[in-house]
């Protein structure tokens, strides 16, 4: 792999999803190239509106449809964009709490009913979860105990301090948490796939080097570390990008 490298910091910002596998992989990195990097992760609206408002950054890792509106909007690179990881979305429970039969659509809408809270976050993984509540007829049944995880806050620290029965977030962001049971994926009928991608920020002066980067990110070698982290690796197709 060709690598070009900076003399500064490769500076990027993520949403709370991919920190763990970015830590990893730009760690990797640096001791492969000799290339800082510096990982910023903070909620994903946070992350667009730091970009949006004129932070500068090297590279901004976020789910595709948030980076669309940024390429829209003139603050990414769009040709070295790249698609980093596939994420989907899992339920967690209170370690050793009884678990529901989340098995079929209908037993995991049956398990919401149940629920004395069901928690959800303000990124990807939340907004399908509200869609499927109002598809299923549920979100005025249940308004009241809906609990949404402040932004940057997993959903299953909530769920390990017991102010949540029912959480849903990505894979990646419960798996490694304390006190907690995943339980299982949402049903295959009902399910969501994210695609994270990365793409290089306008106001970059070190885009020679954050595209190789990018190229790292999305190359075999990260594959290991993504599954590690409750990921998949993004299919590489120009044609994969939802």
């Amino acid at each position: 792999m060709s690598i070009e490298t900076s003399s500064g910091t490769l500076t990027v910002i993520s949403s709370m999803a991919t920190r763990h596998v970015l830590a990893q992989l730009s760690a990797a990195y640096e001791a492969m190239s000799g290339q800082r990097v510096s990982i910023v992760s903070v909620g994903g609206v946070e992350a667009a509106r730091r970009i949006q408002e004129g932070e500068r950054f090297d590279i901004v890792v976020l789910a595709s449809d948030a980076l669309d509106r940024l390429a829209k909007a003139g603050h990414v690179v769009a040709a070295d964009r790249v698609d980093v990881a596939r994420s989907e979305i899992a339920i967690a429970i209170r370690h050793g709490a009884p678990r529901p039969d989340i098995g079929s659509e209908s037993a995991l809408r049956d398990a919401v009913l149940r629920a004395r809270t069901i928690g959800y976050s303000t990124g990807p993984s939340g907004t399908h979860i509200l869609d499927l509540l109002r598809r299923w007829g549920l979100a005025e049944v249940i308004a009241n105990r809906i609990v949404e995880a402040p932004p940057g806050v997993p959903v299953g620290r909530l769920v390990a301090e017991g102010k949540v029965e029912l959480g849903f977030q990505q894979l990646s962001e419960l798996v490694h948490l304390p006190g907690i049971d995943v339980i299982g994926m949402l049903p295959t009928e009902v399910q969501a796939v994210t695609v994270f991608s990365a793409a290089i920020c306008a106001t970059s002066e070190r885009q020679r080097a954050a595209k190789a980067f990018l190229r790292y990110l999305a190359s075999p070698d990260g594959d290991r570390v993504k599954i590690e982290h409750g990921m998949a690796p993004a299919q590489r197709e120009a044609s994969s990008r939802t």
